[in-house]
């Protein structure tokens, strides 16, 4: 068993993210088709930050409880363990983990970075739920 590293972690990251953005335009299609410039679509973005962040959190917390990990973690073939059982989190810890992520994001991403220079290379949303992110 081995830590993924951070170049792993960063590229499922960035396809979550892309991943969630485009069904977030997916779903607001009609929307940002009627948009009539780019202050409108920033607009529309900024109304529905609430929800992007439950579906952030729910989706998160779900793949994570269930699969070991998002998509993205899922194609870079890494995986998310509680550190007491060695086993894909709890349904508590991924909730834990997940919405303690968008609170890092929500802080300029200071959690992440934390993750960057941390020996174990736990971010603050590993610490809160006592995970590690390792190599699958």
């Amino acid at each position: 068993m081995s830590l993924a590293d951070n170049k792993k972690r960063s590229l499922a990251f960035f396809i979550d993210e892309m991943l969630l953005s485009f069904l977030l335009m997916f779903a607001l299609w009609d929307s940002f088709a009627q948009a009539k410039n780019v202050e409108e679509v920033i607009n529309l973005t900024n109304t529905f930050v609430l929800e992007y962040m439950a579906l952030k959190i729910i989706y998160q917390a779900f793949f994570t409880m269930q699969y070991g990990g998002s998509l993205g973690k899922i194609i870079m073939k890494i995986r998310v363990i509680e550190i007491r059982t060695l086993q894909n989190p709890s349904v508590l810890s991924s909730l834990n983990r997940a919405i303690f992520r968008i609170i890092s994001e929500m802080l300029f991403y200071l959690g992440f970075l934390w993750g960057l220079l941390d020996p174990a290379r736990q971010t603050w949303h590993d610490k809160t739920a006592q995970t590690l992110v390792i190599n699958a």
